[in-house]
């Protein structure tokens, strides 16, 4: 453990962790919870950042929850290193594809850019596969669909 993460900050991290407050002032309610100020919690995710303990602060949408009942992971192989920056990037910004990552390709399994798309039905996650095809002018690619869901949790460093 780094000497110097206080208890203080344990108690943070270890709110920050879990399912943020769904409220119009979420940083108050941990706060309140943790027992500093709304304006501590904030400069202390300020901090963090800083410091590199924690990389990004975001919301993770549930998808189901959200209307979205499909998703699939839309694989796409760019032999060609430089071009992956600039083909991620218009993958990316497409508003169904919540995630856009570069991988490791093999031999066997050429696929080095993952989008994962979001949309109301398959069909819905084809179409935006094939408009990302057109984008980045990437012909061959592919699509996976969960079978089932073992697990879905953030990770937790401090139970």
């Amino acid at each position: 453990m780094n000497p110097e993460i206080t208890p203080l900050d344990k108690k943070i991290m270890k709110a920050l962790q879990a399912n943020i407050p769904l409220s119009l002032r979420p940083y108050k309610d941990i706060a309140d919870a943790v027992g500093v100020t709304e304006r501590e919690v904030v400069e202390k995710i300020k901090h963090y950042k800083e410091k590199k303990w924690i990389r990004r602060f975001g919301a993770i949408l549930r998808h189901q929850k959200a209307g979205f009942s499909a998703n699939g992971m839309g694989v796409w192989p760019v032999p060609n290193e430089a071009d992956r920056q600039r083909l991620g990037e218009i993958m990316a910004s497409f508003r169904e594809v919540s995630h856009c990552y570069e991988r490791s390709s093999y031999a066997d399994w050429p696929y080095n850019l993952f989008t994962m798309i979001h949309g109301e039905s398959t069909e819905d996650c084809e179409a935006v596969a094939k408009r990302i095809s057109e984008a980045t002018g990437i012909k061959e690619y592919g699509m996976l669909y969960s079978n089932r869901e073992f697990k879905k949790t953030s990770m937790v460093y401090f139970p």
